[in-house]
């Protein structure tokens, strides 16, 4: 009996320089390591490299020549790292020709810091949450959209069009599909 404490108590000793000598080497918890400080460095899931690895949704817009508005409305609104992480997500996504439909000073006034849950409404009813690959759609279905409100898909001679917007390209993404689409689509 007295030699199971030995061996017991040699565990229990190792065990404790063990756990010693690793904190030791861990860092303080007076070091910055919160997430707080770490988004506010620019380490959120939006800032990750990986150039081997298929590009996500916002990788790809922000790729776009086409797409610099409803890049700057992303950030304006706060979800690129949203659109960043895993999903899957489909974005219908407008091209700037799309913005520039919109009466005079819209695209501006939205990107105002005290219009944020409008511009985040709108860009929610751009995004469902789901894969919706091109050959998905059909004449008649609708989707609810991140904001609660529903689409509808329409299919006139071949082409697909989201209420009413022709899907003029749909590029598939590491996290979803984006489909392009020639208007703002506004939520009712």
């Amino acid at each position: 009996m007295t030699r199971n404490f030995q061996i017991l108590f040699v565990l229990i000793l190792f065990a404790f320089i063990s756990c010693k000598s690793s904190s030791a080497e861990s860092p303080s918890t007076d070091a910055p390591n919160s997430d707080v400080t770490a988004a506010a460095d620019g380490v959120g899931q939006s800032n990750v490299q990986d150039n081997v690895s298929n590009p996500n949704i916002v990788q790809v817009a922000i790729g776009s020549k086409d797409h610099t508005t409803l890049v700057a409305a992303v950030k304006a609104g706060g979800l690129v790292d949203v659109l960043s992480n895993a999903g899957p997500f489909t974005v219908f996504a407008p091209t700037n020709a799309a913005f520039d439909k919109l009466p005079a000073g819209t695209v501006d006034g939205l990107l105002k810091p005290e219009s944020k849950a409008d511009l985040v409404n709108i860009l929610e009813y751009h995004t469902y949450v789901g894969a919706l690959k091109p050959e998905y759609f059909q004449e008649g279905q609708s989707y609810e959209q991140v904001n609660g409100k529903k689409v509808n898909i329409t299919v006139k001679d071949g082409k697909t069009y989201v209420n009413g917007s022709e899907i003029v390209a749909s590029i598939s993404t590491s996290n979803g599909w984006i489909h392009v689409i020639s208007d703002v689509l506004l939520p009712k």
